[in-house]
């Protein structure tokens, strides 16, 4: 678990948020465009922390967009720092992580946590986790690169996000033309 405090894990897109506000959430991380407003999608949730990073989801730069950047990935070290910190003894916690669509710069930031929280953990075991919380989950790679350096990892976790990608493309064999098409065509290729 990422916290003794936090029992639920979830990740989402922007548009499944209002189902989970009747699920007692707690803590939200919420990785969203730069650009866009201010989120209203939280109205009906009860009392929770919430954190909000502004990048898009690219993994190469683009004229006008706002790469993943080491201090986006301190920011999520931070976040996940302060779930240990301000746990409260007997508190049943659910850790609520978004993205746009919650597929790639949520289970990214998701895995970060998880690895942070569990430094022994198993990369490839993380990553099977990670799929029984997400099953559509695409890892933004820049992202992972990045948490595999801070964390000590030496390609491990970029290794095992090899393996990932080549699970999800057997298990969904639409994504490579989807990913490819959205600029990550990279990522496609790190599977094979």
């Amino acid at each position: 678990m990422i916290s003794p405090s936090i029992s639920v894990l979830t990740i989402c897109g922007i548009a499944e948020i209002p189902s989970h506000g009747p699920r007692s959430v707690s803590h939200v991380l919420s990785v969203i465009d730069p650009d866009r407003p201010e989120l209203t999608e939280f109205s009906s949730f009860g009392e929770h922390h919430r954190t909000t990073l502004r990048f898009h989801d690219i993994i190469d730069p683009q004229a006008g967009l706002v790469m993943p950047e080491r201090a986006h990935m301190e920011s999520i070290l931070d976040f996940g720092t302060s779930l240990t910190n301000d746990a409260e003894p007997g508190a049943q916690g659910h850790l609520l992580v978004h993205c746009h669509m919650g597929v790639s710069r949520s289970t990214a930031a998701m895995v970060t946590l998880m690895l942070q929280a569990r430094e022994d953990a198993n990369e490839e075991a993380l990553f099977e986790e990670l799929r029984a919380i997400r099953p559509q989950a695409w890892p933004n790679s820049v992202m992972i690169g990045m948490a595999d350096d801070m964390l000590g990892r030496r390609g491990r976790l970029v290794e095992a996000l090899r393996g990932h990608y080549a699970h999800q493309i057997k298990a969904q064999p639409e994504l490579p033309k989807w990913m490819s098409s959205m600029g990550r065509g990279r990522e496609v290729e790190m599977a094979r």
